[in-house]
C-alpha cells in the first residue's frame, strides 16, 4: 500500500510540475507512514509541507491541489487533509480483504523483497574455542540468526560465517597440556576446567611455558604433529558449541565455521599489500595505518596496528583478510557483523582501511550490527554469584527447568514427555525472545520471572496466542489451509487485525535492512493483541452466517500462519497446544 500511495503521489507531482504549479527539477523522497490514529486514515504523507516552500504556497493549499491531481485507485477509498497539511489516505477495506485472501493462498504469505536480491555474509556467534560458550555469546548468535533467517525468507542468498577464535598463543598452552593429559572427547566435558588447569601449569612451570611457546611457533609453521593436536582440540570445542546451537535452535553448523585460522596464510599478504599502497607507517617497531579521521581524546592520531614489533598479527589483520575474502572470493553485496557495540571503533577503522587499500573490489556494504550487553539484576554484566562467567548451556538448562515447573503447575495431568517437550520450547523461547524483543543496541537486564510471564510482550504470551488460533481449527478438525470463501471486513476489530496483517512484508523488509529483530517482535505482539480483541468481539464458530464464519476463519488462519512464520524467523519453535 505504501508503494502504491508513493506512486500515486509521484504521478500527482508530475502533473502539477507539467502545469507549472511546482518548479522543475524537484525530486523529493516521498514519505508515507502508518497513521497513528485510525480515525484519520490508514496512511499519511507530509509531502505538501515538504514542497510548500519551493512551490511558494501554503501547505494546505498545495495539499488540495495534490488531492485534485491524484489518480483514482481502487485500493484507496478517500484522501483527506489533516492539521497543517498532511495527506491522510483511507484504504478500501474490500481491496485490503482481497490482498489478504491472496496472501492466504500464497506459501510465502504474499511477502516479497523490496529491491533486488543480494548475496549477504552474516558474521555471527564467534566464540573463542579455548573456552565454552558463555552468556556473552548469546546476543551475537541469536540476533545474527534471526536476521539471517529473515534475509533468506525474503530471497537473499545468505552465507553464515562463524568467525571463531581458533588461533593464537593460548593454543600452545592447551596443546602442551593435551600432550601431558591425553583424553577423549567424552572426558573433556568441561572446557573451562581444562583451560584453567592448562593456565595453572603455564603460570607455575617455566619448562611448560617454554614448551607451549615452542608449540605455537611449530603450529604456525605447519608442523604436522602440532596441527593434529590443534585440530583435535578444535573439533572437541566445536562439538560443544554445536550442542548449544542445537539447543538454541540456531541455524549454524560445522560447515559455517570460518575461524581466524582460515585467514592465517593471508596475513603476511595483507601487510605487504598495505605497504605497497603506501598506507603503512612504522611506529615503535610496529606496522600501523594512521587515518586522519580517527584520533584519541587528546587529538593524537589513533593507529590501526596490523603487525606487532615481534612480528605477530592482531585482530585487525585477520579482520582485514576476512573483509577481502568476503568481497573478492565470496562476492558478497553486504557483510553484516553481529559483534558487541564496544567494538564499533575497531570496525570503523578496519572497514575504512579495507576501502583505502582496495580490499573491497566487489562493491560490498560493510555494516557493523553492534549490540548492547546482557546484564544481571544489578545492571552490571551478567555473572555467577562468585563473579565468574555464566556458561550459556547452564543458563539454557535453568530456563528449561523453570519452564518445566511452570508448565507442570498449570498442567499437572500432562505426561512427563509432553511436559519436557513443552518446557524446552517455552524455556528456550523465553530466553531468546526476551533478548530479541529489545532494541539491538540497548543493554538489558536478564530476568527469568519477567521472560516466563504469560502476560506482556513475552514468548509464553505469543506461543499461547498461536495455540488459541490452532485450537479454533482443532475444534473443527481442520487445517489452516482448509478454509473456503472470502474475507469480508465489517467489524472494526476485523479491520484493525486485517490492516496489521497486511504489513508483514513491510516489517520483514525493515528487519532485513536495519538488522533489528525487535521490530518483528513488536509486530507479532500487536498481531496477537489484535487477534485477542477480534476473538472476543467477533464470534467465529458462533458466527451469524456460514459466509461470516468462513471469512473469520480465513482471518484467523492468516493470523495463525503469520504468528507461526514470524516466530520461526525469530528462531522460536511453536506448539499446537500448551
Amino acid at each position: 500500500m505504501k508503494d502504491t500511495i508513493r506512486q500515486l503521489i509521484q504521478q500527482a507531482l508530475t502533473q502539477l510540475t507539467a502545469e507549472g504549479v511546482l518548479p522543475e527539477g524537484l525530486a523529493p523522497a516521498i514519505q508515507v507512514e502508518n497513521a497513528r490514529d485510525k480515525t484519520h486514515g490508514d496512511f499519511a504523507s507530509n509531502i505538501a509541507m515538504m514542497l510548500a516552500k519551493p512551490a511558494g504556497m501554503k501547505p494546505r493549499d498545495l495539499a488540495e491541489k495534490l488531492i485534485a491531481a491524484l489518480p483514482a485507485d481502487p485500493q484507496v477509498s478517500k484522501v483527506e487533509i489533516a492539521g497543517p497539511g498532511f495527506l491522510n489516505f483511507f484504504q478500501n477495506t474490500q481491496a485490503l480483504a482481497s490482498r489478504l485472501d491472496a496472501a492466504l493462498a500464497d506459501a510465502r504469505l504474499g511477502v516479497h523483497k523490496a529491491g533486488a536480491r543480494q548475496k549477504v555474509v552474516v558474521d555471527l556467534s564467534a566464540p573463542n574455542l579455548a573456552k565454552e560458550m558463555h552468556v556473552g555469546h548469546l546476543r551475537s548468535t541469536i540476533i545474527g540468526d534471526a536476521v539471517a533467517r529473515v534475509l533468506e525468507f525474503l530471497g537473499d542468498e545468505v552465507i553464515r560465517q562463524n568467525h571463531v577464535g581458533d588461533w593464537g598463543t593460548q593454543f600452545g598452552m592447551l596443546m602442551a597440556y593435551l600432550q601431558e593429559n591425553p583424553i577423549t572427547s567424552d572426558e573433556l566435558s568441561d572446557l573451562e576446567n581444562f583451560y584453567r588447569a592448562a593456565k595453572k601449569r603455564f603460570d607455575e612451570s617455566e619448562e611448560f611455558a617454554d614448551r607451549a611457546r615452542g608449540l605455537v611457533v611449530k603450529l604456525q609453521a605447519g608442523d604436522a604433529e602440532c596441527l593434529a593436536l590443534w585440530t583435535r582440540f578444535k573439533d572437541i570445542s566445536l562439538s560443544h558449541c554445536q550442542k548449544t546451537y542445537e539447543l538454541l535452535n540456531v541455524k549454524l553448523s560445522m560447515a559455517d565455521v570460518m575461524g581466524e585460522s582460515a585467514y592465517n596464510d593471508d596475513l603476511a599478504n595483507v601487510v605487504s599489500d598495505l605497504k605497497a599502497k603506501g598506507l603503512l607507517v612504522e611506529s615503535n617497531g610496529a606496522q600501523c595505518v594512521f587515518l586522519e579521521e580517527f584520533k584519541t581524546a587528546d587529538g593524537d592520531p589513533l593507529p590501526v596496528i596490523v603487525q606487532k614489533a615481534d612480528g605477530g598479527y592482531l585482530y585487525a589483520t585477520t579482520d582485514l583478510a576476512a573483509v577481502r575474502y568476503r568481497s573478492n572470493v565470496l562476492h558478497a553485496d553486504r557483510a553484516l557483523y553481529f559483534v558487541d557495540q564496544r567494538q564499533a571503533l575497531h570496525f570503523q577503522q578496519v572497514f575504512e582501511v579495507a576501502r583505502r587499500a582496495g580490499f573491497i573490489s566487489h562493491p560490498m556494504q560493510t555494516e557493523h550490527m553492534g549490540f548492547g550487553t546482557m546484564n544481571g539484576a544489578d545492571g552490571r554484566p551478567f555473572k555467577t554469584r562468585d563473579g565468574g562467567t555464566v556458561k550459556l548451556i547452564d543458563l539454557l538448562t535453568e530456563a528449561k527447568e523453570r519452564a518445566y515447573a511452570l508448565v507442570k503447575e498449570k498442567n499437572p495431568e500432562l505426561p512427563e514427555d509432553d511436559l519436557r517437550a513443552i518446557a524446552k520450547v517455552v524455556g528456550i523461547g523465553a530466553v531468546k525472545y526476551a533478548d530479541l524483543s529489545k532494541h539491538r543496541t540497548s543493554d538489558y537486564s536478564f530476568n527469568f520471572d519477567l521472560m516466563l510471564n504469560f502476560e506482556g510482550n513475552t514468548a509464553p504470551y505469543l506461543l499461547y496466542a498461536y495455540t488459541r488460533v490452532a485450537g479454533v481449527f482443532r475444534k473443527l478438525g481442520k487445517d489452516f489451509s482448509e478454509v473456503d470463501g472470502q474475507i469480508v471486513l465489517q467489524a472494526q476489530q476485523e479491520q484493525d487485525l486485517a490492516a496489521r496483517l497486511a504489513q508483514f512484508a513491510e516489517i520483514l523488509n525493515n528487519v532485513a535492512e536495519k538488522g533489528t529483530p525487535h521490530i518483528l517482535c513488536s509486530y507479532l505482539y500487536d498481531v496477537a493483541g489484535l487477534f485477542s480483541s477480534f476473538y472476543e468481539n467477533c464470534p467465529i464458530l458462533a458466527a451469524e452466517t456460514p459466509e461470516q464464519q468462513q471469512s473469520r476463519l480465513r482471518l484467523a488462519a492468516l493470523t495463525g500462519r503469520t504468528l507461526k512464520q514470524g516466530l520461526e524467523l525469530l528462531g522460536l519453535e511453536t506448539l499446537e497446544r500448551m
